[in-house]
């Protein structure tokens, strides 16, 4: 903070990039929603900033006046940078309380922090914060650190304070391959360069965005250390599409709208709960497996700007109409970039579900740490023998991936088996409202 002399009508508050959570500490602005010149009030948004798979906005930690903007839309920021002056009144010292918080509190939800919010002001006797704020490390060495999927909480740091260096990170991950650390995430290999492909044409570069990197190194995580194996069927879903068009104007009149997607969830309850090892995750380090004994769901949506998974919390206590309500409000929000964090973890068990786009069978990649996701393709009619007649009904593609550490092919078949016959032999009642 930076501050006028004690005679001075006016103080002035530099507000920086609060710490936003455990593992995250840099994000895109995507938004500035002050100019300069504007009288703010505390907990007023300043920025939204796109972090992993969210955008979270950042209040402003006091009221008073905008007199400085000092960041850019498209910009990416790391913790403690600065994002906004403010020109506060006399009244309002820095001892106050609302400047002693992080703002992180009102835009991070409370679980996702494992450290106290609070934030000390750095000072000559005090350089250096001492809660709530991420490790010291450059930029550069946190852009290392998330590429390789190191957690910088477990490196020691060699420099003056505790500072991590890149030296410190190649030393971690040596100590990582020499014990052979289970769970330990292993170093990315060396990316190649690509060709200057404008000697062959014209070109246009495009940054990639903070969450479409989040999503690539992610993915890559869980392919290079999940053994996936992917298990292959089709369900015939003709009748149950007849009952869907029967109640869907019915659903309509509650403001919800009945989908396959909020079938599949109510059909992969009671498969979840009879092969519950596809219910849970693998703590590698310890050499456990970990059932949970809740049914989270998450559903991969397209949302234009990348992929995100909102998560139906307790699935196996909620009607199909309250299923299909939720749905329509996270996918909307989904799309409207306003989900929380909290709104996309503790999931247990991804749908993926494609069918709307089109194609068919597919290889869904485990949203880790969950062990398994069910895949699906856009249905088909196809001809079928029913009691000895030939006759087009509609398949729908189902895709199964599964670690294969937890889960035997076996299992994976049983439970697509158990599944099909869930779609096949839906009960009527369970859709009436």
């Amino acid at each position: 903070m930076n501050h006028s002399s004690p005679t001075d009508p006016q103080t002035t508050l530099t507000v920086k990039l609060p710490a936003l959570g455990e593992g995250a500490d840099s994000g895109e602005v995507i938004a500035i929603l002050v100019a300069v010149g504007d009288q703010v009030a505390k907990d007023q948004t300043l920025i939204e900033l796109e972090n992993a798979k969210a955008v979270a906005p950042i209040p402003s930690p006091a009221s008073g006046r905008v007199a400085e903007i000092l960041v850019k839309e498209g910009a990416t920021i790391s913790v403690g940078a600065p994002i906004v002056t403010l020109a506060l009144e006399a009244s309002q010292s820095i001892a106050d309380p609302p400047l002693a918080a992080s703002p992180a509190a009102a835009a991070v939800p409370a679980e996702l922090t494992s450290r106290e919010d609070s934030v000390a002001v750095p000072s000559p006797d005090n350089p250096a914060p001492i809660a709530g704020i991420p490790v010291a490390a450059s930029p550069t060495v946190r852009r290392y650190a998330s590429d390789l999927g190191i957690d910088l909480e477990r490196v020691a740091g060699s420099e003056r304070g505790g500072r991590i260096v890149v030296g410190d990170l190649r030393r971690y991950v040596q100590g990582l391959i020499a014990s052979q650390a289970p769970g330990a995430t292993p170093a990315a290999p060396a990316v190649a360069p690509v060709p200057d492909f404008s000697h062959w044409g014209p070109v246009t570069k495009e940054p990639l965005s903070g969450l479409r990197k989040t999503i690539a190194t992610r993915l890559a995580g869980s392919w290079n250390t999940i053994p996936h194996v992917t298990q292959f069927d089709n369900a015939d879903i003709t009748d149950l599409l007849a009952l869907k068009r029967e109640q869907g104007p019915a659903y309509q009149e509650q403001d919800a709208r009945l989908t396959l997607t909020g079938l599949l969830i109510q059909a992969l309850i009671p498969c979840l709960k009879e092969y519950a090892p596809l219910n849970a995750s693998l703590d590698a380090k310890n050499g456990e497996l970990i059932f949970k004994n809740y049914y989270h769901l998450g559903i991969a949506v397209d949302a234009g700007h990348g992929l995100v998974v909102p998560v139906i919390r307790n699935a196996d206590q909620k009607s199909l109409l309250e299923i299909s309500r939720e749905l329509v409000d996270l996918g909307d929000r989904a799309r409207q970039r306003k989900l929380t964090t909290a709104e996309m973890e503790g999931g247990t068990f991804t749908i993926s579900n494609q069918g709307g786009i089109g194609g068919e069978h597919f290889t869904p990649i485990i949203n880790a740490p969950e062990v398994a996701i069910i895949g699906v393709g856009q249905g088909h009619e196809r001809p079928a023998i029913v009691d000895g007649e030939i006759c087009a009904r509609t398949f729908l593609p189902l895709c199964l991936s599964y670690d294969h550490r937890l889960i035997d092919g076996g299992t994976a078949a049983r439970f697509v088996s158990r599944l099909i016959r869930e779609l096949e032999n839906y009960d009527p009642e369970r859709m009436k409202i």
